[in-house]
């Protein structure tokens, strides 16, 4: 309950303001007297100023209202206070988490249940309807009590009240103003009933009221009625009871000393029979109904709101969380500077309804969680794209978001801070593939492959060839001959993409990657790209690293036709006024021709087990996704030097999921070949999760012009032995069936 003050005498009275609660106790005996003599006489000029006429009661104040008025702080006037952001996943109901400094949400007063405005009244003003702001007779009802050494009574209105705590939590004022806010002053406590009496002539009772019940401080971290009808009951405020409203009035008097889960639940008990006997005593509850209520238990269900990251409720979805974070941040929309960017996020009452999809999500974590377990150093990150939106569906990885042992908050999926990528391998070659059909050339553009290929650029070691590199073809019987695009794409011919590479001019790739959004977070990646591009002959391999996130999107700009989407994590954000943000919708640009995207995409068929509309496919590494997907899909492989990382990439028309398995804190640890089959699985049951219930849509076969002069279908060959047969079937089967087929030849 708050103290009370008034305004009296000059000179040697001051001294005795210590009955008003801004000044220390008399001690002595005579000073005990005296005081009780002043309150006496206060109290009686109190209620004799109350018992003038309205209106000279109304003349005496016109001149100091309209003053309080005219200087009336804005957070008064527009209420600003500190309210707790909610995040959702793209249906709008799924709860992933809350961002607050303070718990707070405001709501409007019609839902809040009556019996809880009625409490409120009764217990902390019950003449709240009938005075002008400052209650002059509760003022001096409060002075006598309290001079008479009694219990402790306040002399503050619920207006009153509400103008110290605003100007307490608003974001606006500096530090010092706040706490000056609250300090037991005589010049303080004229300024709060100056500005409650002009609020008073501003605002109606209910509104006061409204906003006094989503400012005050329950307790337990709750402010505002609807963080505290969640914190001990688990339900909105227009489901409050009896009881629980009349527990909940009791509260803000002594919040940490009542609350009944942090603090003295008797003497929270004993405070909601305060609360009953009050309202009974207005008249708003009959004696029974008090007598009733007050013989009930206390019940509470306490509910902790998450707040961050770390505490997401989605499985998994704290490196989403993370990304949406990072991503707010950069928003102009939310404040000049990354610190008024992250304060408007905690303290701003937004409503983030993000692209997260709660299903393709939890498949996700599922498929990861089947190849690492959490504690694995090794991890699989995947993350899923919308084409034609950029709107992040998934971010997956084995490991939990958090600070605890076996937990990290580095940026898996997405990459930044420390986290700079993986290298993916063959996937590269998509963008040599694009860069060759932009500059003219066809899919049907021949190459006679050799196992090895010496080009111009120096190396050493292993890859050389006379002090040259000299990259060679991983499976010379599979890859080594004439290729074109469709099957050089298809068998991930090494020699044939390096040889492209070199016609088109590294340059092209290199910008074509950047084009589809591959950033280079490593400096020596990022040197490459700006100063040494044309030599950097070995890029189309993938020895640059990106994340699952720039890599999924990179392939669904190609499923979009050419369409670049920059990524975003949200669908919508909405203010506490319920004015939409112009942040979230789709920002894409075209950055390709049709033409040309479908052209990679023909190819791209080739890989995942289907075949291009000019039937050019006869091999692939991941010929088991067709089986997976079950509808047109494209996709690519890839592995880095000596299987250091295994990645595949698949889309749809819908949608694009990428998935790289690597060691994040030891690039020198190698995964090994054999988890690339299960990376391809799970990447395909995710694309299969996502597109799910969709109709199916196929892709555009490209046009004659970049198809070129297919060559007719090979004739079958004769069937391998199944010593030869034995890897390429391998990559197809699931991992189950894998380990279980390596167990038997163990």
């Amino acid at each position: 309950m708050s103290w009370l003050t008034f305004v009296g005498p000059t000179g040697p009275l001051v001294s005795h303001l210590a009955i008003l609660g801004v000044m220390p106790r008399p001690r002595s005996p005579l000073s005990r007297l005296f005081t009780v003599l002043l309150a006496g006489l206060l109290a009686g000029l109190a209620l004799a100023v109350a018992a003038l006429p309205g209106n000279l009661l109304a003349g005496f104040a016109t001149r100091s209202v309209l003053g309080a008025f005219a200087d009336l702080p804005a957070a008064l006037r527009t209420p600003a206070t500190p309210q707790r952001s909610y995040v959702y996943a793209n249906d709008g109901t799924t709860l992933l988490t809350t961002f607050y400094d303070v718990n707070r949400t405001d709501v409007p007063l019609a839902e809040i249940a009556p019996v809880m405005r009625q409490a409120i009244v009764a217990i902390e003003d019950r003449r709240f309807y009938s005075h002008g702001g400052a209650d002059l007779r509760g003022l001096a009802r409060a002075l006598v009590a309290n001079a008479a050494g009694g219990a402790a009574q306040g002399g503050s209105t619920l207006t009153m009240q509400y103008v110290r705590n605003v100007l307490k939590t608003d974001p606006s004022r500096t530090a010092a103003e706040r706490a000056a806010a609250t300090e037991q002053t005589v010049g303080r406590k004229l300024q709060e009933i100056r500005y409650a009496t002009a609020l008073e002539k501003t605002l109606g009772k209910d509104e006061i009221l409204n906003r006094y019940l989503n400012i005050a401080y329950f307790g337990s971290g709750a402010y505002g009625i609807a963080a505290a009808s969640q914190r001990y009951f688990a339900k909105a405020p227009a489901d409050l009871t009896l009881g629980e409203a009349a527990l909940l009035a009791g509260l803000v008097q002594s919040p940490e000393e009542y609350s009944p889960i942090d603090g003295d639940a008797d003497a929270a008990l004993t405070r909601r029979g305060q609360v009953l006997d009050a309202m009974a005593d207005t008249g708003v509850i009959t004696a029974a109904q008090a007598a009733q209520v007050r013989a009930e238990k206390l019940t509470l269900r306490p509910t902790a709101q998450p707040n961050g990251c770390t505490a997401t409720r989605a499985d998994g979805a704290g490196f989403f969380c993370d990304y949406l974070r990072r991503w707010w941040l950069e928003q102009p929309a939310f404040g000049a500077t990354a610190e008024e960017r992250e304060q408007a996020l905690r303290r701003g009452g937004y409503r983030v309804v993000t692209s997260l999809d709660p299903d393709v999500q939890a498949t996700a974590v599922e498929e990861v969680r089947k190849v690492y377990a959490a504690d694995d150093e090794r991890a699989l990150p995947i993350a899923a794209v919308e084409p034609g939106t950029g709107r992040v569906l998934a971010m997956a990885v084995n490991r939990q978001y958090g600070v605890g042992e076996n937990q990290t908050v580095n940026p898996l999926v997405s990459g930044g801070g420390s986290v700079e990528g993986y290298q993916a391998g063959s996937t590269f070659k998509l963008f040599t593939m694009l860069a060759a059909l932009e500059s003219g050339r066809t899919l049907s553009t021949g190459f006679d492959a050799p196992s090895r290929l010496p080009t111009r650029y120096p190396a050493e070691g292993e890859a050389s060839c006379d002090g040259r590199w000299c990259p060679a073809n991983a499976n010379p019987a599979r890859m080594d001959g004439y290729r074109m695009m469709w099957d050089g794409f298809g068998r991930s011919v090494n020699t044939y993409f390096v040889w492209l590479a070199e016609q088109v001019g590294q340059d092209k790739v290199v910008e074509m990657a950047q084009r589809l959004g591959i950033r280079f977070r490593a400096d020596a990646d990022a040197s490459f790209a700006e100063n040494d591009a044309a030599d950097w002959g070995a890029f189309t391999l993938g020895v640059a690293a990106t994340t699952p996130l720039d890599l999924a999107n990179a392939y669904a700009t190609v499923a979009a036709e050419g369409t670049y989407c920059t990524p975003t994590p949200v669908e919508s954000v909405t203010a506490p006024d319920g004015t939409r943000l112009p942040v979230g919708d789709p920002s894409c640009k075209r950055v390709l021709s049709r033409d040309v995207a479908r052209a990679a995409t023909d190819a791209a068929r080739c890989p995942v087990g289907q075949q291009s509309a000019y039937e050019q496919c006869n091999g692939g590494t991941a010929s088991g996704v067709d089986r997976i997907v079950g509808r047109p899909v494209a996709g690519k492989t890839g592995s880095s030097e000596r299987n250091a990382t295994e990645t595949f990439v698949g889309f749809t028309p819908q949608v694009a999921v990428a998935g790289i398995a690597a060691n994040p804190d030891d690039p020198s640890d190698a995964v090994g070949g054999p988890v690339q089959a299960q990376v391809i699985a799970a990447v395909a049951r995710t694309i299969r999760s996502a597109v799910e219930g969709e109709p199916v849509r196929d892709f555009t076969a490209p046009s004659r012009e970049l198809a070129g002069e297919p060559r007719r279908p090979e004739p079958p060959r004769p069937s391998p032995s199944p010593r030869e047969r034995q890897p390429e079937r391998e990559r197809e089967l699931p991992a189950d069936i894998l380990r279980w087929l390596q167990g038997r030849r163990g």
